[in-house]
């Protein structure tokens, strides 16, 4: 969950032009995806657009978003969808390419998100690197998921300085290390706050956060953010009564004063949590579809994943004030005016 920012600062000037941008934009993700790939043992899939819908597979996300979805002809007008993002495609995958511990994959994932509120970090496109590892029954753990996260803000911290040594004028800020934080625990820190509020004030503080445990209900009665219940653990146990295996990482954005959301990961369930959270939700009848039976009857692995934000990272390395600075999509026309007539006039967003 990151707040929705509509608002653009007074002074912008982008650092770098259009052509730049583009060039710009090849290097971060030839790099990135390079030394991704490295630090987690993953080879590159290719992925699907869109799923056979009524299938579990394409998700839900929070469970509320509904998925663009069209009727295929040449198969008995078969219902499709296009995908919101691969979680449980590619632990599938993970066992018919037939992986092993410690092994894993990433995609290109590209996926349409009719339902999003757009602002400048909110598109109807959603792009990004979409991963899962093999991992064993020991390895559902904090430790091991901490470890994860250490080794992927290892790689963002290394592409910012890769960026600032071929464009001088881009200056990194991240801090070196990400700091770690139970969602539950930051609610106590920030209690009169929203968690939209809570997650600015903390990564104003550390710079970069691993918000742990979202989706599970907090003392307060709410979960810090709705997730699906099929895909990442958040209802195990952990310490000092705690739940949740998963969080999101967080950073602070001082092009948009705000907190910046930079990747959406997890362990992922296995059977005795899938079947809680399920039972949490109100959607045992999911037990039946295809990705849920396959999961329940052992055909797939433990496994960790998560999905990193390409445009997002770009625009944060570049340091556009605009998610439209980076990919081309579809915008309402009082953001195109404000940003086009407005105090940052030299902002280009780039339309389809």
């Amino acid at each position: 969950m990151t707040k929705a920012i509509t608002t653009y600062p007074r002074d912008y000037t982008p650092l770098l032009n259009l052509k730049e941008t583009e060039k710009a934009i090849r290097m971060i993700k030839e790099f990135f995806q390079i030394n991704l790939a490295f630090e987690l043992n993953l080879i590159r899939v290719t992925a699907p657009i869109f799923v056979k819908a009524n299938t579990g597979i394409n998700d839900n996300l929070n469970g509320t978003e509904k998925p663009v979805n069209f009727k295929i002809k040449a198969m008995n007008n078969t219902e499709a969808e296009i995908v919101h993002s691969l979680a449980k495609w590619k632990r599938m995958m993970l066992a018919d390419y037939k992986f092993k511990t410690g092994e894993g994959l990433y995609t290109d994932m590209n996926a349409i998100r009719a339902d999003e509120e757009l602002d400048n970090l909110h598109s109807l496109y959603v792009d990004q690197w979409d991963w899962e590892r093999v991992i064993s029954k020991k390895q559902r753990s904090l430790v091991f998921l901490k470890d994860i996260v250490r080794n992927i803000y290892d790689v963002i911290k290394r592409t910012e300085k890769y960026v600032n040594h071929y464009y001088h004028s881009i200056h990194p800020f991240l801090p070196e290390e990400v700091t770690f934080i139970h969602s539950e625990d930051l609610a106590e820190k920030f209690p009169e706050l929203s968690p939209n509020q809570r997650e600015y004030e903390i990564c104003k503080e550390y710079g970069a956060v691993f918000l742990i445990g979202i989706g599970a209900q907090l003392k307060g009665g709410k979960p810090h953010d709705s997730r699906a219940p099929d895909y990442d653990d958040w209802s195990t146990p952990t310490i000092s009564g705690h739940k949740g295996l998963n969080g999101d990482i967080l950073v602070y954005y001082p092009v948009l004063d705000c907190a910046f959301e930079l990747s959406s990961m997890g362990i992922r369930v296995d059977i005795p949590s899938l079947l809680r959270q399920l039972e949490i939700t109100g959607d045992l009848d999911r037990k039946k579809l295809l990705f849920h039976q396959r999961l329940i009857n052992g055909e797939l692995p433990l496994s960790v994943g998560g999905g990193i934000g390409q445009s997002r990272l770009c625009m944060l390395y570049l340091h556009k004030a605009h998610i439209g600075e980076i990919q081309s999509s579809i915008w309402p026309d009082e953001m195109i005016r404000s940003v086009s007539h407005g105090s940052v006039c030299c902002i280009c967003i780039k339309l389809i």
